[in-house]
């Protein structure tokens, strides 16, 4: 193992048994306004953080500058002949405060429509890479390689005013976003479709011209695109990937690098890889029961059979929310208007029927409903996107919209950098200490 390994291994293990053992005896101890649970826990329920663009309920689900999704999908301005939101609305929404008219849509659709030139380099510098490298990291990398266009900081090195700071940051923003589509499809086609390219359409909205990138024209598909970037984008400050943009951004890095790090978050399997997660735990069910359509106790028995091996049932589960996640029953709505009789999607029906319930009865898990991820690979697969690790480059592209309107409005308001204070655990002990037998004696 090495001794430096040995070392580090007979320090740790017992200390995290340790601080098991003291979350479990005093994780409701106040610190002051917080508890020895949240500290140790993530944060979680800890006020800390003010987002402007979203707000989570628990009970509700997200709402949108004060409006929830069924209410998105049926206020914002759509593409002709389609039944779902354009993105650009919502961005719009997320940025001013106000629900947009088409024209202003139209407007946002031009703009990025003239800002999604990709400087060469990009490319090439994503080309560099084996193409077996994970999308996310080429995404990531990508983005990177994109920070060389950073208006932001060519004004910072120039002298500017902090009350104009929001100016060139939006410049970035505004580009980053055009661009997006662009980086994600050309690493979708490098990786999956023999590095043959499509070119952008101009006469496309954004999403749309995102499908039409990826190879994808059916009508249905950029419908679903639509939706799909309008759900994904935004979850209120405090996840990951919000929550990374904000920090790193607080430090007034420029939005190419403050977006990257929220990417880099969004990469792991606790945050965005999970819509990967869930399609293979699908796929893998129906080989280990040998049947695309497995009744509701096969499922059942699959779940327990998951669950005893000490292994979490993607897509169920959610760290605010406590009720069925409104992204998936959006999802729901449009796979039962356009592919009712898919089977895989009628599997992610047949699971939401029968895992709650099972999840629920364990007594441990709070929140027993199905999350955003349980739903969105099963509608991917049906028109054809089957790489499933590209799936959470899909999720990036739309986060943008909210994390980086968020950006802006940090700039603008003038928001301070980020530093919490921590502790030790031997400081938390000894507070303990003295703190604990005071607390028994009322």
């Amino acid at each position: 193992m090495g001794i430096l390994k040995e070392k580090f291994e007979a320090k740790a293990l017992p200390l995290a048994q340790e601080i098991k053992e003291l979350i479990k005896n005093h994780g409701e101890l106040s610190l002051g306004n917080i508890t020895v649970d949240m500290v140790y826990g993530g944060m979680k329920s800890m006020t800390a953080l003010v987002t402007e663009t979203s707000l989570l309920d628990a009970n509700e689900g997200i709402r949108f500058r004060g409006y929830s999704i069924p209410e998105l999908r049926e206020k914002l301005p759509k593409a002709d002949g389609d039944t779902e939101p354009l993105p650009e609305g919502l961005f719009y929404l997320m940025l001013i405060g106000e629900l947009p008219d088409h024209e202003m849509v139209t407007h946002v659709s031009n703009t990025w429509a003239r800002r999604s030139n990709v400087p060469r380099h990009v490319f090439n510098v994503i080309d560099e890479l084996p193409a077996t490298t994970h999308p996310m990291t080429q995404f990531s990398i990508g983005i990177m390689a994109m920070q060389t266009e950073s208006i932001f900081v060519k004004s910072y090195r120039k002298g500017i005013s902090k009350k104009d700071y929001w100016d060139p940051t939006y410049e970035d923003v505004m580009n980053v976003i055009a661009r997006l589509p662009r980086i994600a499809a050309y690493i979708y086609r490098r990786t999956y479709k023999n590095n043959v390219h499509i070119e952008p359409d101009p006469t496309l909205d954004w999403a749309g011209n995102f499908a039409h990138m990826l190879g994808f024209d059916h009508d249905d598909f950029k419908k679903l695109m639509r939706l799909y970037m309008t759900i994904h984008a935004d979850h209120e400050g405090g996840n990951v990937s919000a929550h990374s943009t904000h920090l790193v951004g607080s430090a007034l890095s420029d939005a190419y690098l403050s977006f990257t790090a929220g990417m880099n978050g969004l990469a792991g399997p606790l945050h965005g890889l999970a819509n990967q997660e869930v399609v293979r735990w699908l796929f893998q069910m129906r080989e280990d029961l040998g049947t695309n359509s497995p009744n509701s106790q096969q499922i059942e028995n699959y779940i327990n059979k998951t669950m005893k091996e000490g292994k979490v049932i993607p897509g169920y589960g959610h760290a605010v929310l406590r009720k069925t996640d409104p992204r998936f029953l959006a999802q729901m709505e449009f796979a039962k208007r356009y592919i009712p009789n898919d089977e895989l999607v009628q599997l992610v029906w047949k699971v939401y029927e029968v895992a709650p319930r099972i999840l629920g009865e364990t007594g441990k898990i709070k929140n027993p409903w199905p999350n955003v991820d349980a739903h969105s690979g099963a509608l991917l697969v049906h028109y054809g996107l089957v790489e499933y690790d590209f799936y959470t480059v899909l999720f990036g592209v739309s986060r943008a919209l909210g994390v980086l309107a968020s950006l802006t409005w940090d700039r603008a308001l003038g928001y301070g950098i980020e530093r919490p204070k921590s502790v030790t655990t031997e400081w938390i002990k000894q507070y303990i200490q003295v703190k604990a037998p005071a607390a028994a004696a009322h």
